[in-house]
C-alpha cells in the first residue's frame, strides 16, 4: 500500500511539475517473454540468454562430450520501462533527459533485479550537443544495431554496453557529425589481477585515471548512414587492495569500426567491420597477454591479440510481416591459430582467446499486429573454430508487447 502511495504522489509531482514549468514526460516500455533452447552447452550472460559461442568439447571419463545436448529456458526479464522528459530551453538549447530500467540485472547473481540501463541529459543547439550520463557504449552505433531479438543483439559479432560517459557532437553541415566520448566503467568492466586473482572490476580503469576515448565521424543522407570510429582504452591491469606491492604499469589498446545503413523502400541493410582489440567490456572479442618475470612482481611485456569483424543485417518489411537475417564473421588475425598456440605460457585476458574463428547466421521472421504486439521466431546457428569446432543451433520464440 505504501509503495502504491509513494508511486501516486510522484505521477501527481510529475503532472504538477510539467504544468507549472513547461516539463512535458512520456513513459513507454515493454514486456518481452523470450523462450529459447540450445543444441549444446554455450559462453554467454544472464541464463545464457545472451549467446556468444558454443562451448569447446570437453570429454568425460568414457570419452562423452559433456557440452553436447539440449537445453531449453524461459525467461521475461528484458522488460523495460523509461521516461523521458523533455524540459524548457537552457542556454539556447532544448533540454530533454531519459530514464530506462530492466531486470536483467548488473550480474548473472541479480537476475530479476531493477538495473539502470540508461540514464542521461541532453542539451541540443543548431550544431553542438552535449549528452552527459549512462548511455550506448561508443562503440555501439545505435542507428544500425542488429534488429534481431535476442539479448546479445549481434554480439559477440557487434559490440553491446552502456558506458556513464560525455558525449559530445558537432555538426558543421546538415550531413556530417563529428562525435568525441569520454566514458567510463560500471556494469561491463575490464579483466585484470585483482590481488593476484583474475576477476573483473572498474579498478583497473580507475587506476588507469584516463576514460576511455572514441572519436567519430559519420555522414547521412537521406536514408544513408556511413561512419567511422577509433577507439582508445587505459587500464592498469595488476590492482592491490590488500597492501601487497604492485606494478603501476598501465596497457593502452586501440580499436576500429567502420559502419554504414541504408533502406530502400521497405528494405533495411546495415553493415560493420571492426577491429576488435580488448572489446571485452562491449561483449565482443579480443584481449591481451600480460607477461611477468620469474617472480612475478614486474610486468615485461604486453601483446595484443585481435579479431577482425564483419556483419551484415537486411530486414524486409511486409505489411505485418518482416523477415530478416544476421551474418557475422569474426576471424583471429594470427594465422597460426589460438592466442595459447602461438605465445605459449602468459597470462590471458579477454574473450575468445582458444579460438581461431567464429561464424553465425540467423535468419527471423517476425509478425506485428501494429498495436504494439509482435511474435518472432528464430534460427541462430553459431560455429566456433577451436582446435576441434563446434556448432550450436538455437531456436527462440519470444513476443513483445510495447506501449
Amino acid at each position: 500500500m505504501k509503495k502504491r502511495l509513494v508511486f501516486l504522489v510522484l505521477l501527481v509531482s510529475l503532472v504538477r511539475l510539467e504544468a507549472q514549468e513547461g516539463f512535458h514526460f512520456g513513459f513507454h516500455g515493454f514486456v518481452n517473454p523470450h523462450y529459447y533452447a540450445d543444441s549444446r552447452s554455450v559462453v554467454g550472460g544472464r541464463e545464457d540468454m545472451m549467446l556468444f559461442y558454443p562451448k569447446p568439447i570437453v570429454r568425460d571419463s568414457l570419452g562423452r562430450d559433456i557440452n553436447d545436448g539440449w537445453q531449453a529456458n524461459m525467461l521475461a526479464i528484458t522488460a523495460r520501462i523509461n521516461l523521458t522528459i523533455h524540459g524548457p530551453e537552457i542556454w539556447g538549447a532544448q533540454s530533454r533527459a531519459f530514464i530506462e530500467g530492466d531486470f536483467t540485472g548488473a550480474t548473472n547473481a541479480t537476475i530479476n533485479n531493477l538495473r539502470l540501463r540508461h540514464a542521461y541529459l541532453a542539451l541540443e543547439w543548431d550544431k553542438h550537443k552535449l549528452l552527459m550520463g549512462q548511455y550506448w557504449y561508443a562503440m555501439v552505433v545505435h542507428e544500425i544495431m542488429p534488429m534481431t531479438n535476442p539479448l546479445n543483439m549481434g554480439a559477440p559479432f557487434h559490440p553491446y554496453a552502456r558506458q556513464p560517459q560525455i558525449r559530445y557532437s558537432f555538426f558543421p553541415s546538415p550531413n556530417w557529425e563529428l562525435m568525441a566520448v569520454a566514458q567510463w566503467q560500471l556494469d561491463n568492466t575490464s579483466q585484470g589481477l585483482l590481488n593476484n586473482v583474475i576477476q573483473n572490476s572498474t579498478l583497473f580503469a580507475r587506476h588507469s585515471l584516463l576514460p576511455e576515448m572514441n572519436a567519430q565521424l559519420r555522414y547521412r543522407h537521406k536514408n544513408l548512414l556511413i561512419g567511422a570510429a577509433a577507439n582508445l582504452k587505459s587500464i592498469q591491469p595488476i590492482v592491490n587492495t590488500a597492501g601487497t606491492a604492485s606494478p603501476q604499469k598501465t596497457y593502452q589498446s586501440f580499436s576500429y569500426s567502420f559502419f554504414a545503413s541504408y533502406k530502400l523502400n521497405q528494405v533495411t541493410v546495415k553493415v560493420q567491420t571492426l577491429l576488435n582489440n580488448n572489446l571485452y567490456e562491449g561483449c565482443s572479442l579480443g584481449g591481451y597477454l600480460m607477461y611477468q618475470d620469474v617472480g612475478g612482481g614486474n610486468i615485461v611485456d604486453f601483446r595484443d591479440w585481435h579479431f577482425n569483424t564483419v556483419w551484415l543485417d537486411i530486414e524486409r518489411t511486409h505489411g505485418h510481416w518482416r523477415p530478416g537475417i544476421f551474418m557475422g564473421y569474426a576471424k583471429h588475425i594470427m594465422d597460426e591459430g589460438p592466442v595459447l598456440a602461438i605465445y605459449g605460457p602468459a597470462t590471458v585476458f579477454g574473450r575468445g582467446y582458444d579460438l581461431s574463428y567464429l561464424w553465425r547466421i540467423q535468419p527471423r521472421l517476425t509478425y506485428t499486429t501494429q498495436k504494439g504486439l509482435s511474435f518472432t521466431g528464430e534460427a541462430e546457428y553459431t560455429y566456433a573454430g577451436y582446435n576441434e569446432p563446434v556448432g550450436n543451433l538455437r531456436l527462440s520464440l519470444s513476443a513483445v508487447y510495447a506501449f
